[in-house]
C-alpha cells in the first residue's frame, strides 16, 4: 500500500527519498502517490532498485509520455531509453553545466528519469535547485521586471555546446516566459539557465548579460539546492519544470554509466 512508503526529505527545500517501495510494482494508488510526491518535494529519489531498458520505459509511461531525447539515439529497440555513459579516458560529461532539460524546444520535457547502472567509487553526485524558491528570493521589483519578459533558449549557446557530443544543435532555439506558471502547481517559478538561455527577448546579449548573470548566480545558491549521491541501482525522478540540475564532473578516470528516460511536456505560459 502506497500509505507504507516512507518518504524522507533531503533536509534542504528540495528532495526527497521514498523507501519500501518496489518501482516495477506500483499500482495506481502508488503512482498517484508519487505523483503527488514529485508535485510537493520536486525530485525523488530511490535506492536499491533493479530496472533494465524495458522496465525502465515501463516505469516512465506510468507518469507521462516518453520521448527521444534530442542529439541522442537511444539504446538498440528502445529510442527513448538514452544510455549517459562517462569512459575512464573521457574528460567531459553530458550535460555538465547547470541547467533545465531541452528548454530550447518548444515544449520542454515534463521530467526525467535517471537510473545508475555504473557509479563511481567517489564522485559523480547530482545537485538540484528548488526554482520557486529562486523566484521568492527576488526583489518584488526584479520580479515585476522579469514577470515582463521572454528570454531566447538556444541549443548551440557555448554553455552546453562542449558537454555534448555531436552537431546539429545550430538554428534550434525557442522563447518563454523568463518566470513560467507551473501547470499542476500554479505557482511560479523563474525559467532561465545558464545552459540554454541567451538573452531577453528585444535585447542584446550584451544588455541581457548583467541581469542574467546576476539569475544564474542565485540559481546555485546552496541555500537553495539538493545534492544527491548515486548508488548502482538509485533512481531519481525529477520535475524538470521546477528545478535545475548539474551533474558533478569530479570522478576523472572512473566508468559512470546511466539510463535516462525523458518526459514530453507541454508548452511553458
Amino acid at each position: 500500500m502506497s500509505s507504507d512508503y516512507q518518504v524522507d526529505r533531503q533536509g534542504g527545500p528540495i528532495g526527497a527519498t521514498v523507501s519500501d517501495i518496489d518501482l516495477n510494482n506500483l499500482d495506481s494508488n502508488a503512482v498517484d502517490f508519487l505523483r503527488n510526491a514529485l508535485s510537493t518535494h520536486l525530485v525523488l529519489f530511490f535506492r536499491d532498485q533493479s530496472l533494465d531498458p524495458t522496465s525502465l520505459l515501463t516505469l516512465a509511461s506510468k507518469f507521462g509520455v516518453p520521448a527521444p531525447y534530442p542529439f541522442v539515439k537511444g539504446v538498440p529497440g528502445f529510442p527513448e531509453v538514452v544510455e549517459v555513459v562517462k569512459r575512464p579516458e573521457d574528460t567531459r560529461n553530458f550535460g555538465g553545466v547547470w541547467h533545465s532539460d531541452t528548454a530550447y524546444l518548444k515544449t520542454p520535457a515534463m521530467g526525467a528519469l535517471l537510473y545508475g547502472v555504473d557509479i563511481p567509487a567517489q564522485g559523480g553526485d547530482t545537485i538540484f535547485t528548488n526554482m520557486y524558491d529562486v523566484f521568492d528570493s527576488l526583489s518584488a521589483g526584479m520580479k515585476s521586471f522579469l514577470g515582463q519578459q521572454t528570454a531566447i533558449n538556444d541549443a548551440d549557446n557555448s554553455a552546453i555546446r562542449a558537454t555534448r557530443p555531436g552537431t546539429g544543435y545550430k538554428g534550434l532555439q525557442a522563447t518563454h516566459p523568463v518566470v513560467r506558471t507551473h501547470p499542476v502547481t500554479k505557482r511560479p517559478l523563474l525559467y532561465v539557465n545558464k545552459a540554454h538561455t541567451t538573452r531577453f527577448a528585444g535585447m542584446s546579449e550584451q544588455e541581457s548579460a548583467p541581469i542574467l548573470t546576476f539569475l544564474f548566480d542565485r540559481i546555485i545558491q546552496p541555500e537553495f539546492s539538493c545534492r544527491f549521491r548515486w548508488q548502482r541501482g538509485s533512481l531519481a525522478f525529477w520535475d524538470n519544470r521546477a528545478c535545475q540540475h548539474y551533474p558533478l564532473n569530479d570522478y576523472q578516470g572512473q566508468l559512470r554509466k546511466m539510463l535516462r528516460v525523458s518526459l514530453a511536456g507541454d508548452k511553458p505560459r
